[in-house]
């Protein structure tokens, strides 16, 4: 640091020769250390300033450094597709040509102004943009370093997760009223809009809430905790409340149009089965029940794949009569089969002592073979709900 002659006494004259006293000398030094501490002082607060600047969103000016995650549906149009044709693509909520390929010839041919001729010609232009074919392991070991994991506030329930909710699949909470699921989903809410580097998303975040449980004033402390400006982070939540089945998964078809423009890198279901558990009624419905979630699943699924998103949604549980009498809490999570297939990670949610829950790993496909020998072999680990939102267990 270079300090000018500003810091030496007000009353002192250069002269040549050069000469101080004993009480110059003591001051000049004085002047010196302050001038040393404040210069100290402002670098000090300036980087605290730019590190701050740096945990709120910003849109990732490496964009163009890195391999697009998706291919924008207009490529169509320079493989000789009509752009009528695109916007009729968009108008039914498809926006990329990942997106496309992920259709049917039945349900693209559904669509109102394309026949059967147009969606074969729009197949055939989409797969010469995108690669749907076999590819080697190594390959796929490369894509997976895009996926992305989401810290969850807890080191304890981070490392059960191997470093965090991951993007591209579905993770599944499930467990009692009261047990810490909707806590993680706020929390989630401000650490996925943290830098990569301090493990975070620097997304994003998409919020359908079906019970009613989402609260914009929980997100306040929880981004304080962060260190992040709760004005900044709520504004990057978009929010919406579904009040039918059919509405929820209307929701999920227009958040293609948004996650195609900006970058997002999670998307939450707080619940997922709340809907169907009222809108369907009586063992009669059950099958239409079962398949109407499960094309909702899909949706869900092809959202985390098409955009590298991190899919969170809560679970119900039910009472489980056949369980046994020597299971002291005879429950099993809600959705039966089709859901269970879904979900990539099922956590299990219970309460502790106090604010303290436990999370078990219900199922994993990446868990370790000493871990997955018996369903009833569970990893478990503690975390508490704070203020600030999921954090470690005190002792």
């Amino acid at each position: 640091i270079i300090f000018k002659f500003s810091v030496l006494p007000e009353n002192f004259e250069c002269s040549e020769p050069l000469s101080l006293s004993v009480s110059d000398y003591q001051e000049c030094f004085r002047k010196l250390r302050e001038a040393e501490t404040s210069e100290i002082v402002k670098m000090i607060a300036s980087l605290k300033a730019e590190e701050m600047n740096q945990l709120q969103l910003v849109e990732r000016e490496e964009i163009d450094d890195e391999e697009e995650l998706f291919e924008a549906i207009d490529k169509l149009i320079s493989q000789g597709i009509n752009s009528g044709d695109v916007k009729k693509l968009q108008d039914a909520g498809i926006y990329t040509c990942n997106g496309l390929m992920m259709h049917t010839k039945k349900h693209l041919t559904g669509i109102k102004g394309l026949s059967e001729a147009k969606v074969d010609k729009i197949c055939e232009a989409a797969e010469k943009i995108v690669n749907f074919g076999y590819m080697t392991g190594s390959d796929a070991l490369l894509k997976r370093k895009a996926v992305i994991r989401i810290t969850t506030g807890s080191q304890a329930l981070d490392e059960l997760l191997g470093g965090g909710v991951e993007t591209s699949c579905i993770t599944e909470a499930f467990g009692e009223f009261r047990s810490g699921k909707t806590q993680l989903a706020h929390t989630l809410c401000v650490s996925t809009q943290l830098p990569t580097n301090m493990n975070g998303g620097n997304g994003k975040v998409a919020y359908i809430d079906t019970e009613g449980t989402f609260r914009p004033d929980r997100i306040v402390p929880i981004a304080e905790r962060f260190g992040m400006d709760p004005g900044a982070v709520l504004d990057n939540i978009i929010y919406a409340r579904a009040y039918t089945y059919e509405h929820q998964y209307n929701l999920l078809l227009g958040l293609a149009a948004k996650m195609s423009e900006e970058p997002f890198r999670l998307l939450v279901v707080d619940s997922v089965i709340a809907l169907f558990r009222v809108d369907f009624t009586g063992r009669g419905e059950l099958a239409d029940r079962q398949q109407k979630l499960a094309q909702m699943l899909s949706r869900m699924t092809k959202i985390a794949e098409e955009f590298n998103v991190a899919v969170y949604m809560t679970n119900q549980v039910i009472a489980d009569p056949g369980g046994g009498v020597f299971i002291s809490d005879p429950k099993k999570p809600a959705g039966g089969h089709v859901l269970a297939h879904a979900a990539t990670i099922r956590l299990m949610f219970r309460k502790g002592k106090g604010e303290q829950r436990v999370c078990k790993v219900f199922d994993a496909p990446n868990l370790p073979e000493a871990e997955a020998i018996s369903f009833h072999l569970f990893i478990k680990h503690v975390f508490q709900i704070t203020p600030g939102g999921i954090a470690d267990a005190k002792d």
